[in-house]
C-alpha cells in the first residue's frame, strides 16, 4: 500500500493506493504540517484497520510539504512537487491525456499537463479562502454548508448586472444575460441569501474565466476542475454557462476533492515502477 498526502491551507487530504487500485479517502484539519500529516495518518489507519508495517510509502504535497521530516512514524516520505501532483491528479482521475487542470483549494492553481509533461500556467488568489472570507466581512458566516444554504435561495438578478442592463444595443458575440459585473446592482433589495449567491457567482466566474483563457493559449479544450470547491451545488449550472459562451468543456472527475493527494501518491508509483525515484 502507498499513500498520498496533501496538506493544504486549511486541510490535508490523504488517499491509499492497495495493489494497484485507488482506495481510501479522508479529510482531517490541523493547525500545522507536522500535525496534519500525523494526524491524518493515525486517522486514516484506525478508519481503514490497516497497519503501519503495510505502508511503503507515503508521498507528501502541498504548502506544508517542506516542513516535514524524511519519515513519518517510521514510514518513508517522499515529497513531490505540488504542481506535479495537481496535474498528476487531475490526469489520473479524469482519464485523460492531456488538460488543463485546476486546483481549487484556498486560492487557484492552474496547470497544463499532457502525459508526464506539467507545466505551471499560473493561478488566482480567489479560491475558497475568498469564498468563506467575503461571506464572513459580508454576512457574518463562515461556516461552508450555512453559505451554501443560503446561496441556494438567493437571486442573482438583485446582485450582478448583465449586459443587457447596460449595453445600449445588442452585442453580438455575447447573450444579454450574461454578466457584466459581479455585485454591480447595488440594489438595496438584495439580501443575505442573494449576497450569498453573488459571492458564490463571483468565485465561481472569476476561476471559469481565468480556466478559459488558459485552454484557449494552449489549444487544450477540457478544463479539469478539482478541489474542495467542487462540493459547491451551484458549480455545474456557472460552468455550464461557460461551456456554452466559450466552446470549453469543464469536467469534474469523481473524488476531484482529493485530486492533488491523488496525484502525489501516482507520481510516487511511477517513479518507484521506472525505478527513478
Amino acid at each position: 500500500m502507498f499513500l498520498g498526502i496533501d496538506i493544504g491551507g486549511t486541510t490535508t487530504d490523504i488517499v491509499s493506493f492497495d495493489k494497484g487500485d485507488l482506495s481510501g479517502f479522508l479529510t482531517v484539519t490541523a493547525n500545522d504540517p507536522v500535525t496534519s500529516a500525523s494526524g491524518a495518518l493515525g486517522k486514516f489507519v484506525s478508519r481503514y484497520a490497516v497497519p503501519l508495517n503495510r505502508i511503503k510509502a507515503v508521498a507528501v504535497t502541498g504548502v506544508g510539504a517542506g516542513s516535514l521530516g524524511d519519515d513519518l512514524f517510521g514510514i518513508p516520505l517522499v515529497k513531490v512537487d505540488e504542481f506535479r501532483a495537481v496535474g498528476m491528479g487531475g490526469q489520473y482521475l479524469s482519464g485523460l491525456k492531456k488538460a488543463v487542470v485546476v486546483s481549487m483549494g484556498t486560492g487557484t492553481a492552474v496547470v497544463r499537463a499532457e502525459g508526464s509533461t506539467v507545466q505551471h500556467l499560473g493561478g488566482t488568489g480567489v479560491g475558497g479562502g475568498t469564498l468563506i472570507g467575503l461571506a464572513k466581512y459580508m454576512l457574518q458566516v463562515t461556516d461552508f454548508d450555512t453559505l451554501m444554504e443560503l446561496a441556494a435561495h438567493g437571486d442573482l438578478s438583485r446582485v450582478d448586472l448583465s449586459i443587457g442592463e447596460i449595453a445600449m444595443s445588442e452585442i453580438s458575440s455575447l447573450p444579454p444575460d450574461v454578466t457584466a459585473s459581479n455585485f454591480g446592482k447595488h440594489s438595496d433589495k438584495a439580501g443575505d441569501r442573494d449576497l450569498a449567491l453573488g459571492i458564490v457567482n463571483l468565485v465561481c466566474q472569476t476561476i471559469g474565466v481565468i480556466s478559459v483563457f488558459a485552454s484557449r493559449n494552449y489549444g487544450i479544450n477540457t478544463v479539469v476542475l478539482t478541489g474542495k470547491m467542487v462540493r459547491i451545488p451551484q458549480i455545474g449550472g456557472i460552468f455550464k454557462r461557460l461551456e456554452s459562451l466559450f466552446g470549453v468543456s469543464f469536467l469534474i472527475p469523481p473524488n476531484a476533492e482529493y485530486a492533488t493527494a491523488v496525484g502525489a501518491v501516482s507520481t510516487l508509483i511511477e517513479a518507484q515502477s521506472t525505478g527513478s525515484e
